[in-house]
């Protein structure tokens, strides 16, 4: 009797430890990380992402260079904007999502755009249908920064 007893409660007690562990470790990744504007540079190249901080779960992404009057737009959303150039259809497929990629160009001062520099509300389009994105005091000081410097033609 033994023999099946202590190998039981042994394996009764293992599954416990594994099913607590498991759940800890559940608890500690489902705090999800908030999305918000973030500014980054690289190199001259300045990127505006609205999405999770230094984490591949962007919604859009806008990049320019010093100087420049349009920004290319990527993502899953597009500003909601007549003025919005689509990437054209001779553009590549992306080898990795066998997709064309979600590319855009809009003029940094484009109405929707100036209306997020204003108002910190960016109207965007999708899929999912037509909503809005909004920033904090401090993101939108992020998103002045960034369209000054794509304005700016100052080095």
């Amino acid at each position: 009797m033994f023999k099946i007893a202590i190998p039981a409660v042994a394996a009764l007690g293992l599954i416990a430890f594994a099913a607590r562990s498991q759940a800890t470790n559940l608890d500690l990744q489902s705090g999800v990380a908030p999305m918000g504007w973030h500014l980054s540079h690289e190199g001259s190249l300045a990127k505006l992402a609205y999405g999770v901080e230094n984490s591949d779960q962007l919604a859009l992404m806008m990049t320019c260079e010093r100087g420049q009057t349009q920004a290319v737009v990527y993502g899953d959303v597009q500003p909601a904007s007549p003025r919005v150039i689509r990437a054209s259809m001779e553009t590549a497929i992306d080898p990795l999502s066998g997709e064309l990629p979600g590319e855009a160009r809009i003029s940094v001062r484009d109405p929707a755009l100036q209306q997020l520099i204003r108002n910190g509300k960016l109207a965007v389009e999708a899929d999912a249908g037509r909503f809005e994105l909004s920033a904090n005091p401090a993101e939108r000081r992020l998103i002045g920064d960034f369209f000054a410097y794509c304005g700016s033609d100052r080095v």
